[in-house]
């Protein structure tokens, strides 16, 4: 069974343009995310999907710059982009992960892997019933769900975000939700405004890089609360 990561990304993003190219300490926020995505031990290999409009030559760029496996589909029908970027890539068991997740969690990517092996569940997050911080988003199904998804789904907005379908018809999907035992869904970790980015931005240059957990972000802010504040008013975009 080959599980093949596929980070979603682009160049096109609305509230903050370019957001995944933004210096991070010292490298591109992408980097970061693909960084610690390639720490996860039960990955077997890492895609970077982006797509055909031509101001994501960059990202195609980068990605042959750094050796990152790149795919390039439609910008608005993320589905069909996940879909043949793993056919492209044989993956039979795919995680979701997008771009402007840079805390994203190796070892909770691994538990949530192990889940999905152990339920033999059709899809297994920790998104629908929220204890992690966002920002820790991780989605986990085979290829043929994925698949059903993309042979059937109709709905152009559900399709732009890859697993509606999926989490939308529990009567044919088995869905397994991981959870935390303390509650921090109330943290904004991912990065889709300025004030985001000024925290991660925080972060990691406290941390002079990417090699930090969970438990060590969830301590730094304990000592700096007021970094919390940056971004506490931002309201998440409804899907």
């Amino acid at each position: 069974m080959k599980t093949v990561v596929i980070i979603q990304a682009r160049l096109g993003s609305t509230r903050l343009p370019g957001k995944v190219l933004l210096d991070l300490a010292g490298e591109p926020m992408l980097a970061r995310v693909v960084n610690r995505v390639r720490r996860a031990r039960r990955v077997d290999e890492v895609v970077i999907a982006t797509t055909t409009e031509t101001r994501d030559d960059e990202l195609e760029r980068i990605c042959t710059q750094r050796g990152w496996p790149c795919y390039r589909g439609s910008e608005q029908d993320v589905l069909d982009r996940y879909y043949q970027a793993s056919k492209a890539h044989g993956a039979d068991v795919i995680v979701r992960i997008t771009s402007d997740c840079p805390l994203i969690e190796p070892t909770l990517i691994d538990a949530i892997i192990e889940r999905r092996e152990l339920e033999q569940a059709d899809f297994t997050s920790n998104t629908i019933h929220r204890t992690y911080p966002r920002g820790l988003d991780t989605e986990v199904f085979p290829f043929a769900v994925l698949e059903t998804a993309w042979c059937e789904d109709r709905n152009p907005a559900w399709r732009e975000h890859v697993t509606p379908f999926i989490t939308n018809h529990p009567e044919r999907f088995s869905n397994v939700q991981v959870t935390n035992g303390d509650d921090h869904s109330n943290l904004r970790w991912t990065v889709d405004t300025p004030e985001d980015f000024a925290l991660v931005q925080n972060i990691f240059t406290h941390f002079q890089g990417d090699e930090f957990t969970r438990e060590d972000v969830l301590a730094v802010l304990a000592v700096h609360p007021e970094w919390v504040k940056i971004n506490a008013g931002i309201e998440q975009k409804v899907v």
